[in-house]
């Protein structure tokens, strides 16, 4: 709305000025209207605020011949399923979209690897256990089944083959016990010879005291018939036997480092 007036002169036009006798002027009063404000501070005003696009999607149109226009999708409509996926509009390389790509794939990569690394030495440390557990087992088993063939030899000689008997023993031995039933094989020879000695052990039970992979420490009953000169029929004797084996390093042979009866 104007807010006040301003008169100004004009001129009428036709009037011929230096006549005989001249016009008189008339004074014509207009009203002429000023803004509400300065137009410096509309300019500014106008420069701060934000420009609006004057057309909104609804007042678009195609222009051409509509038969030769392809119908544009529905924005609110799902995707055509023969239709490539739309990849969207190209991520500014500057923006903080693409340059996040590239570090979330370098923090998945990274996360992956320390994964991996983790399941193979999670994997690594319980094979490693597996495998020394399995080493374990079968130590322990083969020192019973040594433990018990020892036992059944040194209870086990005969007159007509003392010294095939008693090399089996010896074969079998090291250590202490070696040395000492070396040092008195020629005494129990003597005795097998003279007493016409016939005996005959079989193992009843035989179990694993302790041990590990290399030492192992293992209790046989044994059942045995005797026979000799006295006891031409025999008669049955019985024996617990505690064996302390060791295990070669060269031939891997469990050998009795130590006998004695126990009851």
């Amino acid at each position: 709305m104007p807010s006040r007036r301003n008169t100004t002169l004009k001129v009428i036009k036709g009037a011929k000025p230096g006549g005989p006798n001249p016009p008189r002027r008339r004074l014509v009063t207009r009203a002429v209207f000023r803004p509400v404000e300065p137009i410096e501070q509309v300019l500014e005003r106008l420069d701060r605020e934000p420009v609006e696009d004057p057309l909104e999607g609804g007042d678009l149109t195609v222009v051409g011949d509509p038969a030769e226009v392809e119908d544009l999708p529905d924005p609110g409509s799902p995707p055509d399923p023969g239709s490539p996926p739309d990849p969207g509009p190209p991520a500014d390389p500057g923006s903080p979209a693409a340059s996040a790509r590239p570090r979330t794939g370098r923090a998945g990569t990274a996360l992956l690897a320390v994964l991996l690394a983790a399941a193979l030495a999670g994997a690594g440390v319980f094979g490693q256990r597996w495998y020394a557990d399995r080493a374990t087992d079968r130590a322990h088993r083969e020192a019973v089944a040594a433990a018990r063939q020892a036992a059944v030899n040194f209870v086990s000689v005969s007159a007509a083959s003392v010294d095939r008997d008693l090399q089996r023993v010896t074969a079998a031995a090291t250590g202490d016990f070696k040395d000492e039933f070396s040092r008195g094989q020629a005494q129990v020879r003597a005795a097998v010879v003279a007493n016409k000695v016939r005996s005959q052990g079989s193992v009843l039970r035989a179990g694993l005291v302790s041990g590990d992979r290399r030492h192992a420490v293992v209790l046989v009953a044994v059942d045995a018939t005797v026979r000799n000169v006295k006891a031409p029929d025999g008669r049955p004797s019985h024996y617990r036997i505690q064996l302390d084996l060791v295990r070669d390093r060269d031939s891997g042979q469990w050998l009795v480092s130590k006998l004695q009866f126990v009851g």
